[in-house]
């Protein structure tokens, strides 16, 4: 069933060049750290709204972190507090619903983000303060020392046992991409979001002869219209044939996933 609210901007924050934290006010059902929301703002020149994963979320608002990249996000960066956007969600499966068979015995999960796929990954530590997991967060640039970069990326990812930050140009924590970093044999699970070919290379290093078939979760984003599984525009390859991101996802085991090249 769709929940369509219009929410309130409470807040509309640039964090980094173009990426922007957006906070809306939500009393609609409690959303899962990995669902995702349709977004619009009320005045806008676009028909569809843009699928936004959750980054965080309590009584009464809703977060989220997106980057400018087309006229929809440039809209929803635009927007001013007070202004109204039409909400559609929580929408998918969510990040606890491919874990229970995995890293709930109290062994740690990583937790791989790149870009702005890091944001269902805080979702998740917002969610879950067991301490049971570590965060590894890749960027192509850095912005600050380790302590600013954390606090920009919000409050909630503190409650990570483990920060690992890498930045393709050093300025910030390691130098190098954020797989390089990763040993997955120490960890129960994996849960990646991020580029296409970062999630493709760890779930390749789950796959390794080292790691002895981790479990790996992926996140994928497709480019969504109706965001219930009608249009079937966001349809995913996988090893038990095609299925739709919006409806059967975003979650996905990556051992299943045929990755784009």
């Amino acid at each position: 069933m769709r929940n369509v609210i219009c929410c309130e901007l409470i807040l509309n924050d640039n964090i980094y060049e173009n990426i922007f934290r957006m906070d809306f006010s939500w009393n609609g059902p409690a959303p899962r750290a990995g669902q995702f929301f349709m977004v619009k703002p009320k005045r806008s020149g676009v028909f569809l709204g843009r699928p936004m994963s959750i980054a965080g979320w309590q009584p009464g608002s809703v977060t989220f972190l997106s980057a400018r990249r087309g006229k929809g996000t440039q809209e929803l960066g635009d927007m001013r507090i007070g202004e109204e956007a039409e909400l559609i969600g929580p929408q998918g499966n969510a990040w606890k619903d491919m874990l229970p068979e995995a890293g709930n015995g109290g062994e740690a999960v990583a937790l791989v983000g790149g870009g702005i796929g890091i944001a269902p990954l805080i979702a998740l530590l917002c969610e879950d303060s067991t301490g049971k997991f570590d965060l590894y967060a890749g960027f192509r640039k850095g912005f600050g020392n380790m302590d600013e970069q954390c606090a920009l990326l919000g409050p909630a990812v503190f409650q990570a046992r483990k920060i690992f930050i890498a930045t393709e140009d050093g300025r910030t924590g390691s130098k190098g991409r954020i797989p390089d970093f990763l040993e997955p044999e120490k960890y129960a699970a994996i849960c990646a979001c991020g580029p296409e070919p970062m999630m493709k290379t760890v779930a390749a290093l789950c796959r390794s002869p080292k790691a002895a078939g981790v479990p790996c979760f992926v996140s994928l984003e497709r480019r969504m219209a109706c965001g219930i599984g009608a249009c079937l525009g966001c349809t995913v390859g996988t090893a038990s044939g095609n299925r739709r991101c919006c409806a059967e996802g975003p979650i996905f085991r990556a051992d299943e996933v045929f990755f784009d090249d």
